[in-house]
């Protein structure tokens, strides 16, 4: 019997419009927007449905909107059960609601907590990241490792493709220096801050305290977390990778990795265009030698 991933992508894949044909479709879509904006206090779905590309890249609008179209996709799959799953960065928390673990008022609230926090440190800590393309992570590793100021391993997206993240003059820095190093490209980014870096402390601390006030389950089925990249099923561990997140890496690329080796062959993907996981899942298929893994597109 083939085993079944859900995947949950994070920001990056929101585009204007998304959620609109979900709740035009499904009673039960149309449900999940109601209950999300009902929960927030405002009109998340009208912001989503027909807001601008510009209003949707606001953090505080992005993260809630990515939770709330994943999800919205997912009741479309008529109580389809996952063998696993596992969330890109913000995506863990519409994952984590996917296994049972949270609840979906319980996981809306954590990712407004979260986006609030991540929108207040990047105001107070100036920071970027930049993605290196063409080189090998322990290449880039070393590279940040001799650089003056805050710079670390952010994003291990595929083979070949790594986000770094941390102070603007050390990103700058690591990023000329891969070039020279062999990198194909070193592109920086147009995000808002240092995510999954140790400028993101100041976060990390707020939401800890919401999460740890949270009711976490055990899960239906394990859950790859970005931090460990491992299926977790203990709530208690759960909760430990879910704060140490905002700092630490996510491990995309191990986590396709080990969801293969673990047999995983069908992969659902939800939440915002549908493009971004299953390209990176392709790309991993291919470097491990293995036809195994299918990807299947939730749009």
């Amino acid at each position: 019997m083939e085993k079944k991933a859900f995947v949950f992508a994070g920001q990056g894949a929101q585009f204007s419009g998304m959620g609109r044909e979900e709740f035009n479709l499904s009673p039960k879509a149309k449900n999940v927007f109601n209950k999300a904006d009902e929960i927030l206090g405002f009109k998340l779905s009208a912001i989503m449905f027909e807001g601008s590309d510009e209003d949707l890249k606001q953090t505080s609008v992005t993260q809630p909107a990515l939770f709330v179209h994943a999800l919205a996709q997912l009741s479309l799959m008529d109580n389809s059960t996952p063998d696993g799953v596992a969330g890109h960065s913000l995506g863990e928390f519409s994952a984590l609601v996917a296994a049972h673990v949270l609840s979906f008022e319980d996981g809306l609230l954590l990712v407004k907590e979260r986006a609030v926090a991540m929108q207040e440190a990047c105001d107070s800590v100036p920071g970027t990241m930049a993605a290196i393309l063409g080189l090998e992570n322990h290449v880039v590793e070393e590279v940040c490792s001799k650089i003056d100021g805050i710079v670390v391993a952010a994003n291990y997206n595929c083979p070949g493709q790594l986000v770094i993240s941390g102070e603007r003059s050390a990103i700058e820095k690591a990023a000329n220096d891969c070039k020279d190093a062999g990198a194909k490209r070193a592109l920086l980014l147009p995000v808002g801050g240092a995510f999954h870096s140790p400028l993101m402390d100041m976060a990390k601390t707020r939401l800890a305290t919401k999460i740890e006030e949270t009711s976490f389950n055990e899960p239906l089925c394990p859950i790859y977390q970005n931090v460990s990249a491992i299926p977790e099923k203990d709530p208690e561990i759960i909760k430990t990778n879910l704060i140490a997140q905002l700092t630490g890496p996510v491990k995309w690329t191990q986590i396709t990795e080990r969801m293969i080796k673990d047999g995983f062959e069908d992969f659902y993907e939800f939440g915002g265009n549908g493009k971004v996981l299953s390209g990176l899942i392709k790309k991993v298929n291919r470097s491990v030698n293995t036809l195994a893994a299918k990807n299947v597109f939730i749009t």
